[in-house]
């Protein structure tokens, strides 16, 4: 999508912030003893409060409002009543939603009360690689470049990225061109950001592995390995100076 109207640049900002809040207030909510069922429903509510619809469930049936990946759970993990959040969890939350046919998208990665784990350190590189790559963001830069940049940030402080699951175009459906956002340089992709364009940025910061596997259950990806991974994602408009950050009432920078 490109925002071309004041019209569109106010729908984005609606939408955005549906799931922004959300997102925090889910983030807020969560506590130790509790399903990740009971914490998908009161995004559920949430969500139902702004008027937005759950993107996953409305465009691919996905089995939960909002996707809450635990542990080693990478990504679209299913909320269930059988799994209980305990102290010190991994725990990454995925909000996106369509409210008045404008699409928004954003997610974090937190540990859940006391860090007994050592999962902290994983979180604040991926909060920072992601801060690090938006602020290079503006029109005519390549998108292999920011992958570059995020790959060789992850580098830096010992970690690897995860290969294939990327960042992308949104706005008028949850995934629009470009496709692929990777968090790696490829070297094939030689496609640029464009001014005013809607795109969903995020990091996949992992401990060891470089790419997600299904683990069974038609939806929720895994390493092979065991490996821990951090994500953390804000919908932007690209400019030609620093990026519009759409969701940044999520917090997850504080």
């Amino acid at each position: 999508m490109s925002i071309t109207t004041q019209a569109e640049l106010a729908g984005m900002q609606k939408a955005s912030e549906a799931v922004a809040l959300t997102l925090k207030s889910m983030r807020n909510y969560a506590q130790p003893g509790m399903s990740t069922a009971e914490l998908d429903e009161f995004g559920r509510a949430a969500l139902e409060s702004f008027g937005a619809k759950s993107a996953p469930k409305l465009t691919y049936g996905f089995p939960g409002w909002t996707c809450i990946s635990v542990n080693n759970e990478i990504a679209h993990g299913i909320p269930t009543k059988r799994r209980i959040l305990q102290e010190g969890d991994l725990v990454n939350v995925d909000v996106s939603a369509e409210l008045d046919g404008f699409w928004a998208d954003n997610g974090g990665s937190f540990v859940l009360g006391q860090d007994i784990h050592q999962h902290q350190v994983l979180v604040d590189a991926s909060k920072d690689i992601l801060k690090i790559a938006i602020a290079n963001i503006h029109g005519g830069v390549k998108i292999a470049d920011i992958g570059g940049l995020i790959e060789a940030e992850a580098k830096r402080r010992g970690y690897r990225v995860i290969k294939n699951l990327t960042g992308h175009g949104i706005g008028r459906n949850l995934h629009e061109e470009p496709h692929s956002i990777a968090n790696y340089y490829d070297k094939y992709n030689k496609t640029r950001f464009k001014k005013n364009s809607v795109v969903a940025i995020e990091t996949f910061i992992s401990t060891k592995a470089t790419w997600a596997y299904e683990n069974g259950d038609g939806w929720t990806l895994t390493a092979k390995d065991g490996s821990f991974v951090a994500q953390h994602e804000h919908t932007i408009m690209v400019t030609d100076g620093e990026p519009l950050i759409f969701t940044k009432d999520n917090d997850i920078w504080n």
